[in-house]
């Protein structure tokens, strides 16, 4: 027999647990459903405007959007937002972007939702660090440090990822004047990626 859910109830009983994103999964275990009862209500919700699919089997409240930072980390796992968001999140580089950029250690992908495109890039696992928790009155997601944002964004460019003509176009559009140049060249040494480390270079 069906739990009976009503919009107006469920909106309430996911922001009474703070939950704005969640999976099929954990929609399942909080309601009291079956699989079977959980994929309808998801499926009429998401046509009623109560809900958003981000991808299969993930969620949020349309009514009650989470931050695009928050979206960002729960699309692909593990990862973290980095590259031209981070850059200008940090005021390193003056335009704010169109996606929300991110590092990951899985394959490169690309999502893009209602309103707003979601890019992944693969770097090493070596490399996978370099980033914290932000928090921002309910909204919490990992965000690069501002070096590391750097020398991921970098490592594109010396990959070829990133479209530049050298090293001094790059660093014109930038400010670097509060970034500590050490800690950079500590985060550049987990790439071993020479031809990052003269980007570096020219760059700093």
């Amino acid at each position: 027999m069906y739990n009976l859910l009503k919009p107006i109830s469920t909106r309430e009983e996911l922001l009474r647990h703070k939950i704005r994103i969640f999976t099929h999964q954990e929609f399942t275990h909080l309601f009291k459903l079956s699989l079977y009862q959980a994929k309808y209500y998801l499926g009429q919700f998401v046509k009623e405007g109560l809900l958003t699919r981000l991808r299969r089997g993930l969620y949020t409240l349309k009514t009650d959007p989470p931050g695009e930072e928050e979206v960002a980390n729960a699309i692909y796992k593990p990862s973290y937002i980095s590259f031209e968001y981070a850059l200008a999140y940090h005021n390193i580089i003056p335009e704010m972007t169109y996606h929300v950029t991110s590092a990951t250690t899985r394959p490169t992908q690309l999502f893009n939702t209602d309103h707003i495109s979601f890019s992944y890039y693969t770097i090493k696992p070596e490399a996978y660090t370099g980033y914290s928790l932000v928090q921002r009155g309910e909204k919490r997601f990992l965000m690069a440090m501002p070096e590391k944002a750097l020398v991921d964004y970098l490592y594109m460019i010396a990959l070829g990822e990133r479209a530049t003509t050298g090293g001094k176009s790059v660093n014109d559009r930038m400010e670097l004047s509060s970034l500590n140049k050490n800690k950079i060249l500590e985060y550049a040494r987990l790439y071993n990626y020479s031809k990052l480390d003269k980007l570096i270079e020219e760059v700093l």
